[in-house]
């Protein structure tokens, strides 16, 4: 038998991707995530993410105006661009959504291409006011315990049952655009 030094693998969730890879580079622990029916989302969560479209309309009414992002970590592997947001109010820049997202970048034109990679506007405005065709369709739907990284993210301290998704975009080719986790604060606040 070896003394050798044994390390727990990064855990690794197939509806936690790409969130899961953010914390594996890290070398953090995820939290505890589960999948969990639609029907079993409560509300304010579930009008908010038990649906099939873009996040950045739904919030953005929810909250009855524009949202901006703050990107927390990126990077560009290929064509494909990963970062961890934070989405927030323009009005009172309250946290609204934490996300990590992966964006094909050689799918988009290069005009939407730079909007995304100023890390400002939300993937969903990009892709309405570039007219880009595409379907949302969420693959599953999380209850996540806040840890302290995503707490800090949300401005929220203690300990959160939060609620959020799992999405792929697909463009009219049923071609990824992105795939993203949607986590929304506790507590929504219109």
């Amino acid at each position: 038998m070896s003394d050798a030094t044994i390390t727990e693998a990064p855990q690794v969730l197939p509806y936690a991707y790409p969130l899961d890879d953010f914390y594996a580079q890290q070398g953090l622990t995820l939290p505890v995530i589960d999948a969990i029916p639609g029907e079993e989302v409560p509300e304010p969560y579930r009008s908010l993410l038990v649906h099939t479209n873009d996040m950045t309309p739904t919030l953005e009414r929810f909250h009855g105006g524009l949202i901006h992002v703050t990107a927390m970590r990126r990077q560009e592997r290929d064509s494909f661009y990963y970062r961890e947001v934070v989405l927030s109010r323009d009005s009172d820049d309250a946290p609204v959504e934490f996300g990590a997202i992966k964006i094909n970048l050689s799918l988009f034109p290069q005009s939407a291409r730079k909007e995304i990679l100023s890390e400002r506007i939300p993937l969903g405005r990009i892709l309405a006011v570039h007219k880009i065709k595409h379907a949302s369709r969420p693959k599953a739907y999380l209850r996540v315990e806040s840890d302290d990284f995503i707490n800090n993210a949300l401005k929220l301290t203690g300990s959160h049952t939060l609620y959020g998704r799992r999405n792929t975009l697909w463009d009219t080719g049923n071609h990824p655009l992105a795939e993203v986790v949607e986590i929304l604060p506790p507590e929504p606040r219109e």
